[in-house]
């Protein structure tokens, strides 16, 4: 994976608001068909640094390269026509329309004609991107009438019918169930199976260990770790978080080592809902 060239580069970042410095100095390369988990404590600049991808927020310094060229990126439109989309959290829906009409809310497809909606090749775009996640929502169940879990298919959906070579989600499981968790996750695999490259930002180890193949860590807006989840651990990933690195510091030696138990049970019982999903 690392012999090729990266589908995104961000070269020396950095975003202030005001006198704070959200991102210092941020260098990281995104590779095709990864999972890349963004993890770190509260106000350490994680949604920063997705926004900044996206083109809601533009960096202070440093440069954007995607596909081998520099970009700069004013808005979302303008990513998502380079082919980056992003899932934000608690994506916002038009509770009296169905699926369909939300799937293409704003960019409604229409008869060539007389200008009026293709109610049928919407229907069948919305068939396809449904079905790219195996998922079994019926494009005119009025959103109002899904769960959590299924408006945040429904807010995957959307983003697929732009074809995007690199998805954004900010805290995707993000208030759901357990088992509506285990679906988002697979649906994660599932798109990186069919060639998508995914950067994630996760409060959840549990989730990222799950689903990521790699996790970066940022602590004080900086990048502290980079690491192939198969070579790391919740202890290591914990301590770069905390910025505690003494194992018998008093302060993490019962609290952080219950909690990573904890985690990791619930791993095993996500990983085991996650295989259910899949099949």
């Amino acid at each position: 994976m690392y012999g090729q060239n990266p589908l995104l580069q961000l070269k020396d970042i950095s975003v202030n608001f005001g006198f704070t410095e959200a991102l210092k100095s941020i260098t990281l390369d995104i590779y095709s068909k990864e999972i890349v988990a963004i993890v770190g404590d509260n106000g350490v600049g994680k949604s920063t640094l997705i926004k900044t991808i996206s083109g809601l927020i533009q960096p202070t310094k440093g440069r954007i390269i995607f596909e081998d060229k520099e970009v700069n990126l004013h808005s979302i439109r303008e990513a998502n026509d380079l082919g980056i989309a992003t899932v934000f959290q608690g994506q916002e829906f038009c509770d009296n329309l169905d699926v369909t009409s939300n799937l293409f809310l704003g960019k409604e497809m229409r008869n060539k004609s007389c200008h009026t909606l293709n109610k049928d090749a919407m229907a069948c775009e919305a068939r396809k991107a449904l079905q790219e996640l195996t998922c079994a929502i019926r494009i005119h169940t009025p959103i109002r009438l899904l769960s959590s879990g299924q408006r945040q298919t429904v807010a995957l959906a959307r983003m697929l019918l732009s074809d995007p070579k690199l998805i954004l989600l900010d805290e995707p499981t993000a208030s759901l169930s357990l088992t509506q968790t285990a679906e988002t996750l697979s649906y994660m695999k599932r798109l990186r199976s069919q060639g998508r490259t995914i950067i994630l930002v996760c409060h959840n180890l549990p989730d990222v260990f799950a689903v990521a193949t790699r996790i970066v860590v940022l602590r004080q807006g900086k990048i502290v770790g980079n690491h192939d989840v198969s070579e790391t651990n919740y202890v290591q990933i914990i301590r770069e978080m905390t910025g505690i690195e003494d194992e018998e510091d008093d302060t993490i030696s019962s609290s952080i080592i219950d909690n990573i138990n904890e985690n990791q049970k619930l791993s095993h019982k996500r990983n085991a809902l996650i295989s259910r999903s899949a099949k």
